[in-house]
């Protein structure tokens, strides 16, 4: 009997404890402090912050633009081939519409070639570092700067 009131007296407890935890956590979100520009500017007027905007076309939009070569809304399985045939022709060197192992594997010796500047036969980190394929970078959206922050009242008041 008495394991069944110590049950039911622990099980009271967590429950009282979970509620008490429950009061602690703040219900609200504290709001964002306004921009400093913003807050000091008269009644009525904003201050006009530009905003970068999106573009209509998806990635994917963008993505089927490049394929699609003559315009027409379509991708034609020539246009769809185009930049592996030219891959392809590249690393055909005899050109008899075959790709060959050594074919194939001239471009990775060539590669390690140049990269090993020293000759050793085996690259250092700094020489490994210079086979990263060079990826085609996109000029980012720039934000518009952060406004600097108003003076506090001590720093006020110091320099009265």
């Amino acid at each position: 009997m008495w394991r069944y009131l110590a049950g039911a007296g622990a099980g009271a407890l967590l429950v009282v404890s979970g509620m008490m935890l429950q009061a602690m956590r703040p219900t609200a979100v504290a709001p964002l402090p306004m921009m400093p520009a913003v807050a000091n500017a008269p009644q009525g007027q904003g201050v006009a912050v530009a905003v970068p905007e999106a573009t209509d076309k998806t990635r994917e939009q963008k993505r089927f633009d490049r394929y699609d070569k003559d315009r027409d809304g379509s991708i034609t399985r020539g246009e769809y081939l185009l930049p592996r045939t030219k891959a392809f022709a590249k690393l055909d060197t005899n050109h008899d519409g075959m790709l060959s192992f050594d074919e194939w594997a001239i471009k990775t010796e060539t590669k390690f070639a140049m990269a090993d500047k020293d000759k050793s036969g085996a690259m250092s980190p700094a020489e490994f570092l210079t086979t990263a394929v060079k990826r085609k970078t996109h000029p980012r959206a720039k934000c518009p700067d952060k406004p600097a922050a108003p003076p506090t009242t001590e720093e006020t008041s110091e320099e009265s």
